[in-house]
């Protein structure tokens, strides 16, 4: 069966659990801690190794460990959490954190780590200073709204400008990778998916097309939530999900709602049967996202068979 194994990583260090061995240690989040690490897993039938997503301070434990041919695991912050809640654990440290990851390795079954394409990785670098640059117009414009001075409204201009500028010649820059990937082209034929929604999904959403629809769609987090308890029947709700990827669906879909035949037909019929404009566009999403799910599994099946 194998031990599960738990990583609590920050920027300076990592500290290791082997749940069932009482074994821990810590090591500096280092090429050279990292060969530690390895070399102290080595006589350790690992069953899944647990980290948590850090804000990219775990993705070069999780390359080497799973190059090394360890079985990795990334999760959600969230799921960790809630995990250790869930088995009494209240208290927080990072050899504590480490513990828990180790625990939730060991008795559940979650999805193994896939290493992301070196077009993948390049591409996401580019769509997180994107999403830099806009937040930074924004605050800009912010800024703008406030300021009397003549001087400093100068200035503020001329950041919020250089800003536009970046932001658009990033987009180009995106726009020619995305063209540069066929199965990305696939995605492009429906209308409100442009270069910047399918970077969204290509470096967001790798499990697009590997998974069902129903799947990808709580994955993303629009698919409703029962919250039924005894002979109540609560409101379906959505929540949770990859928060970043639905702000980018939603602008999507509020296009494709207008162009796009199938998704304009879908909810303007719901919109007749009287569901809130809200409630008809979730459900605009969610369908418009089982659809790219299906086209992208129709594109690598043919690929495989090619």
């Amino acid at each position: 069966m194998g031990y599960g194994v738990g990583l609590d990583v920050c920027k300076a260090w990592i500290d290791a659990h082997v749940y069932g061995m009482d074994r821990r240690a810590r090591f500096p989040n280092t090429a050279t801690g990292l060969e530690a690490l390895r070399h102290w897993l080595a006589d350790v039938p690992v069953r899944q190794c647990v980290l948590e997503a850090t804000g990219g301070y775990e993705q070069q434990a999780l390359d080497h460990l799973h190059a090394a041919g360890v079985p990795m695991v990334r999760v959600n912050p969230r799921q960790g959490r809630d995990f250790a809640k869930a088995t009494g654990q209240l208290a927080k440290t990072d050899a504590l954190d480490a513990q828990v990851l180790a625990h939730m390795a060991a008795v559940l079954e979650l999805t193994p780590y896939r290493p992301s394409p070196a077009w993948q990785r390049r591409l996401a670098q580019y769509h997180q200073r994107r999403l830099d640059l806009q937040q930074s117009v924004q605050q800009e414009r912010q800024r703008l709204e406030q300021l009397t001075d003549p001087w400093l409204r100068r200035q503020t201009l001329l950041a919020l400008r250089r800003s536009q500028a970046m932001l658009k010649t990033l987009d180009a820059r995106i726009a020619q990778q995305v063209a540069e990937q066929p199965g990305l082209a696939v995605l492009g034929q429906i209308k409100g998916v442009g270069p910047v929604f399918r970077s969204a999904l290509a470096t967001q959403l790798p499990e697009l097309g590997r998974l069902s629809g129903k799947a990808i769609a709580k994955l993303v987090g629009v698919a409703p939530l029962a919250c039924d308890s005894g002979t109540l029947r609560g409101t379906r709700r959505i929540w949770g999900g990859r928060a970043g990827l639905r702000a980018t669906l939603y602008m999507g879909t509020l296009t494709a709602v207008r162009y796009e035949p199938t998704l304009r037909s879908f909810y303007q019929s719901l919109r007749d049967r009287g569901k809130p404009a809200k409630v008809a566009l979730v459900a605009s999403m969610r369908k418009l996202l089982v659809i790219l799910n299906a086209r992208m599994r129709d594109h690598l099946n043919a690929s495989h068979c090619a």
